[in-house]
């Protein structure tokens, strides 16, 4: 028998600062996620560095946590080039 997985709760508290996760939380009418890299994991809240911000995500509102990989690369521009004439 496999061991049980960590709860969402204990994932963030054991995983290191800087770990790439995505975390699923509760709001008021539905949910939403966070994806980025875990900055902090307190007594009641976790930080998540998204690419937009910094979100506090309180502890109890998580249902679901887990590590992804890395981001992909950034794709450049999709800027056709000027025309040579």
């Amino acid at each position: 028998m496999s061991p049980t997985p960590p709860t969402p709760r204990q994932f963030l508290a054991t995983a290191p600062p800087g770990t790439r996760v995505v975390v699923r939380y509760r709001l008021d009418g539905g949910f939403t996620d966070a994806l980025g890299d875990l900055l902090e994991c307190g007594e009641s809240e976790c930080t998540v560095r998204t690419r937009t911000s910094d979100v506090g995500i309180p502890l109890d509102r998580v249902v679901a946590a887990k590590q992804v990989p890395p981001a992909p690369p950034r794709r450049g521009s999709r800027r056709t080039p000027p025309a040579s004439d």
